[in-house]
């Protein structure tokens, strides 16, 4: 019995120390591991299987949308990079360059992308020649590198897995639309198959994109209270497109400037799952996202029969649509079903001699550990109907922590009571000043999150200055 405790012994209790719990977690669920080279990963294929459910929900979403995937160069040229001012700035810090092609030295030095915009433009603007070439729906599943100092397997890494969307248009309102139409695919995708509450809004200025004319966010809150921004649109408006000249001639035979937009999303929302719905027994992943929806555990699978039977069972759930695998491994059915809780499988199925003679077996939910028995024959049927409710409850539960972490502050001496006493999101009116923001960071420790659209008047004056308020914001500690 000692030894089938000892893999989720090895889990630090989040209350302890929740950086090492999500650590051990990524570990013992074998998502990922370290590399020889420093700040990157390796992204097991427990964890590789949940970015390929993640992309193929999306891209189905975005295609939808009229999207088409593309691929562009992984390096960018200096003087391309150099083209957009704001965009450079704000990349610089993170910035991997190339210096030389095999053992000569380059004439002109490359960045690795660290984002694609530089790329796009420079391919828009071949492309694009008239109104009829509009609108360009493109996006990019691919790996960017930002040389980050500080890591953490998915959150951050120097080199991660994204999608890249860059779109053209030829109208300002076309481009905002798209804008706002992409962050609510994410939002959906977010809610409806990650069961992860999100907060849709507005980033101020100080925190948008750099070279954008706004951006929009997703923002969800992690177990320990932490923000984490989930998703990201920027509408771009027509700056890319003056730094580059991408022109077309429009119906009217006058030449104008497209506007242009960007969206994405990242692997860092393998880490967003983990610290919305994990517990101390490890992983806890949502039916819809899960590679394995339902584990089969035989027990006593030496007699005669039973694992004849639990393949029979796995067969008949595979054939109903289900992702399921059976462990018919010499493990004891203790340390089978520690594992199974361990890797986050959503239901698993127990079978023994005695189940298989009064034509049952046990259902086991993964987020509740409640046990439901159905017969044999109703399994299929039966497991289906628990998945959904498994997904409903995590969301509605990830909802309740969220809504329960949420705080509002209405004097500055509120505000920071709760920035130090209450992890969680915090609403406060703002001026709508950078230097209310940057003193806030400063002496409070939280950041803007975002300006929610769905506004909530909780006071007339800025928390922090006390002149007339503009907006209401989420803020808080973030990842």
């Amino acid at each position: 019995m000692a030894k089938e405790k000892k893999l989720v012994e090895s889990i630090t209790s989040m209350e302890e120390d929740f950086a090492q719990w999500y650590t051990d977690v990524v570990k013992k669920a074998e998502l990922a591991g370290y590399t020889s080279v420093k700040g990157c990963m390796v992204i097991k294929p427990a964890g590789y299987a949940i970015w390929e459910n993640i992309q193929k929900e999306l891209d189905k979403r975005f295609k939808e949308t009229g999207v088409e995937n593309v691929y562009l160069p992984m390096f960018i040229p200096e003087s391309l990079l150099q083209k957009e001012k704001d965009h450079v700035e704000g990349f610089a810090p993170e910035v991997a360059w190339v210096t030389h092609g095999g053992l000569e030295p380059l004439q002109e030095r490359m960045c690795v992308r660290p984002t694609s915009e530089t790329l796009f433009c420079d391919f828009y603007k071949n492309d694009i020649q008239s109104y009829r070439d509009l609108p360009k729906v493109y996006n990019q599943w691919c790996s960017v590198v930002r040389w980050e100092k500080t890591t953490r397997p998915f959150l951050r890494s120097r080199e991660f897995l994204w999608q890249e969307g860059h779109t053209a248009h030829a109208t300002a309102e076309e481009a905002e639309a798209r804008t706002i139409q992409m962050l609510n695919v994410y939002a959906d995708f977010c809610e409806e198959v990650l069961a992860i509450p999100v907060i849709k809004g507005r980033k101020t200025d100080k925190e948008k994109f750099a070279g954008a004319e706004a951006t929009y966010t997703i923002e969800s809150l992690m177990h320990d209270g932490k923000a984490l921004q989930s998703g990201t649109s920027h509408n771009f408006g027509d700056g890319f497109a003056k730094a580059f000249e991408i022109q077309f001639a429009d119906k009217d035979n006058t030449l104008k400037y497209v506007h242009q937009t960007s969206w994405g999303m990242t692997t860092r929302m393998i880490g967003a799952i983990i610290m919305v719905h994990g517990d101390n027994s490890g992983l806890k992943l949502p039916p819809r996202i899960a590679p394995t929806q339902v584990m089969v555990i035989p027990t006593r699978q030496q007699q005669e029969g039973v694992l004849e039977k639990a393949n029979e069972v796995k067969e008949a759930l595979a054939a109903s649509g289900l992702r399921v695998k059976l462990d018919d491994s010499e493990k004891s059915p203790g340390w089978k079903f520690s594992e199974q809780e361990m890797r986050g499988i959503p239901v698993r199925v127990e079978l023994g001699p005695k189940d298989i003679e009064a034509g049952n077996a046990v259902i086991v939910r993964r987020d509740t550990r409640e046990k439901i028995t159905a017969a044999i024959a109703e399994l299929p049927e039966k497991v289906a109907e628990v998945l959904d409710t498994i997904q409903k409850d995590m969301l509605e539960r990830a909802r309740e922590h969220r809504d329960a972490h949420t705080y509002t502050a209405t004097t500055k001496e509120e505000f920071k009571q709760i920035a130090d006493e209450k992890p969680g999101f915090i609403k406060a009116m703002w001026c709508g000043c950078q230097e209310c923001e940057d003193a806030i960071k400063e002496e409070v420790g939280v950041t803007s999150r975002c300006m929610p659209f769905e506004q909530e008047k909780i006071g007339d004056t800025c928390i922090w200055c006390g002149k007339p308020a503009k907006h209401m914001v989420y803020w808080g500690k973030a990842y």
